[in-house]
């Protein structure tokens, strides 16, 4: 190799060391952001003040998803974690767990009105986990949506919430305390729809911050490699070491625990958060501790990991994140 050829190696490399340097310096300044909003354990507290969730979601076909969603939630430090779900769905989820407490209403004709009565004593939802594509289903959330952003609840919306949103952006434009976690095809979906064109592949960054500004700054999570997060504002990056093992279901755990981080989040306010979005910090919070979930049970399952598996590294994966 030439001198100068090598010099320029050497260049190129102390770049990328840098870089990598400073990436490493900004997650960990987010993950210290992410630990400000965390409330403290007391046993002054009465239970359901460390988080109320809902999650709107869970059909004959889809009962997974929903528990994944809400049983995270929990195992992240939620007190209560309710499921709404359809009528075939309840004796199913509520065989997964005694901890949930199931809703078997959203394919009732009134099933607006009956999740409506509990909104008050719910902090967050999440909507979308095993929802299915049913109109009268879809309805029923679209009104639901609708009561949510009338009473200021924050909602995290996955999954086939992500398909209502794309056939009615209006349904979520601008509401800043609204969430959109979309995989890589969900994204390319909500892109096309919202902004009449296919997302540009090779700026990833600059997409995510279009389709968010687009939106009326709505955050966005697109999910993938590493995870790039937006409220039009800010871009972040996660690259907190995960696995190269996709199961389904991940993304379930990511919106319940995003559920109670965004309630935290928003409790704790701007002053935790460094003048950061809460939101941000949140979904930052969330996206971690899914990939450390999953590398520590890639560590002990390698290739036959699942998401069952993944759950059961909650507690030690936020310990090591956020509380050593």
């Amino acid at each position: 190799m030439q001198k100068g050829s090598f010099s320029a190696l050497r260049i190129l490399e102390r770049a990328f060391s840098l870089r990598k340097a400073h990436s490493i310096k900004d997650m960990e300044n987010t993950l210290q952001l992410v630990r400000n909003i965390i409330p403290p354990l007391s046993s002054t507290k009465h239970k359901g003040q460390d988080g109320r969730i809902g999650v709107v979601g869970g059909c004959q076909e889809y009962t997974g998803a929903p528990y994944f969603a809400a049983i995270s939630a929990l195992k992240v430090g939620a007190d209560l974690s309710h499921v709404f779900c359809a009528s075939a769905a309840a004796p199913v989820i509520k065989a997964y767990s005694p901890e949930l407490i199931v809703h078997p209403v959203l394919d009732s004709p009134n099933a607006v009105r009956e999740v409506e009565k509990w909104l008050p004593r719910l902090h967050a939802l999440v909507v979308g986990p095993g929802l299915g594509r049913d109109d009268a289903l879809l309805r029923n959330v679209q009104g639901i949506l609708e009561a949510s952003k009338a009473r200021d609840i924050p909602v995290v919306i996955d999954a086939d919430g992500l398909w209502l949103v794309a056939q009615q952006p209006a349904l979520i434009h601008g509401y800043r305390k609204a969430v959109l976690t979309p995989n890589h095809m969900e994204f390319s979906r909500l892109y096309d729809a919202v902004l009449r064109g296919p997302m540009d592949s090779d700026d990833s960054h600059g997409s995510v911050l279009r389709l968010s500004q687009a939106l009326g700054n709505v955050t966005v999570v697109q999910k993938g490699e590493r995870d790039i997060l937006s409220n039009g504002q800010q871009v972040l990056v996660c690259s907190q070491e995960g696995s190269s093992r996709r199961c389904g279901g991940q993304g379930d755990l990511l919106s319940g625990s995003l559920g109670v981080l965004v309630h935290w989040a928003l409790l704790a306010g701007p002053e935790k958060t460094n003048g950061s979005s809460p939101l941000l910090v949140a979904a930052f919070g969330a996206c971690s501790l899914t990939r450390q979930c999953n590398h520590q049970a890639f560590q002990k399952h390698g290739r036959s990991t699942t998401t069952s598996d993944m759950i059961a590294e909650v507690g030690a994966a936020f310990s090591k994140l956020f509380e050593t």
